[in-house]
């Protein structure tokens, strides 16, 4: 009797036994759990691969030489939104299917969004850091109501953003590559990066990082914030030139930023954003919640499964493959077993 088709999973809070474990092995699959906390040498990630067919993944680097040293390898499932980690033109010289999961956590980020507006307008994180030092600060913040908040990107975070920040009473403005007629939220105004730039009190980041918006916030667009604006970073940390804003913060050009992602994480200490006044950064965790991880656990492994028997449903590049997808499971099997 062969062997059960094995899928190696990183993503950290994915345990064996979990449900997501049960869901694979019900596929009949046999799980091999590598979690990946900090960074892994590409010759590891390359030998956690070895014989998996599928893999369900959290931020791996998945390069061209990985995809070239794992020849078993025919579906990868990124357990979120950006996939920017993965070469998926590499991916798919190699016939691998790359799916990510839109919108799985767009509500985590949304609340998270409007928690980062919040604790900039009212600067609670030092004021909570000089009542822990033994002061006792007492300046003035800012309401959100009447403020204008920029949204860069019209995806599904930014969506779930625009009603939260409405009902603060907060004008809403998006630039986006959206058609015009896709856009139906009356309650947005959509302008290009240079007005919403000029016009924002806050400017929250929700687009992918590519190679058009890499360091898309650079020394000039902060120049054309307002000094009072601040800027809020969910999505990709490679989205902003972080020596510029550095700079900007530090020169009154701006009045801060909250940061959730940062271009190399975890934040090395030597960083240009280290110790600057007005600078807040987070540890990557605007779509880290109980639901949105669960749903993200369970999506993904359907996903995988959907991609391992010929179906991907959010594949990015099956489409591109030179014959499809070959399915390696069939549709209905049931024996499961467990690789520890």
């Amino acid at each position: 009797m062969n062997a059960a088709p094995t899928v190696l999973v990183t993503t950290d809070y994915l345990a064996p036994g979990d449900e997501v474990d049960r869901l694979l092995h019900g596929a009949g699959l046999r799980t091999r759990h590598r979690p990946l906390r900090g960074t892994r040498e590409p010759a590891d990630l390359v030998a956690a691969l070895d014989g998996a067919v599928g893999a369900l993944i959290a931020n791996e680097p998945m390069t061209a030489e990985v995809f070239a040293r794992a020849p078993s390898l025919r579906a990868v499932v990124r357990t979120g939104v950006g996939y920017d980690s993965v070469d998926v033109g590499a991916a798919t010289r190699a016939g691998v299917s790359v799916s990510n999961l839109p919108g799985v956590n767009a509500v985590a980020v949304a609340e998270y969004t409007m928690g980062l507006l919040l604790a900039q307008a009212r600067r609670l994180v030092p004021v909570a850091a000089g009542v822990a030092a033994g002061r006792w600060p007492r300046e003035d913040g800012r309401e959100l109501r009447g403020r204008t908040l920029g949204l860069v990107g019209y995806g599904a975070a930014a969506r779930a953003v625009v009603p939260l920040a409405r009902a603060f009473g907060m004008a809403v403005v998006c630039t986006t590559g959206v058609p015009a007629g896709e856009r139906r939220d009356a309650s947005v105004r959509f302008a290009d990066l240079g007005e919403l730039l000029a016009e924002a009190d806050f400017v929250s980041l929700h687009t992918a990082l590519t190679p058009a918006t890499r360091h898309l916030i650079d020394a000039s667009a902060l120049a054309r914030m307002k000094p009072s604006a601040h800027l809020i970073n969910t999505a990709r940390g490679g989205l902003v030139d972080e020596p510029a804003l550095a700079a900007a913060v530090r020169a009154g050009r701006i009045a801060g930023a909250a940061l959730d992602v940062t271009e190399t994480e975890p934040l090395p200490a030597d960083g240009p954003l280290r110790g600057v006044p007005g600078i807040t950064v987070y540890s990557h965790l605007a779509g880290q919640t109980a639901e949105a991880r669960r749903a993200a656990g369970l999506d993904g492994a359907r996903e995988l499964v959907a991609a391992l028997r010929g179906r991907p449903r959010s594949s990015l590049n099956a489409h591109l493959l030179p014959s499809g997808l070959p399915p390696e499971l069939p549709p209905n099997r049931t024996r499961s077993a467990k690789e520890s």
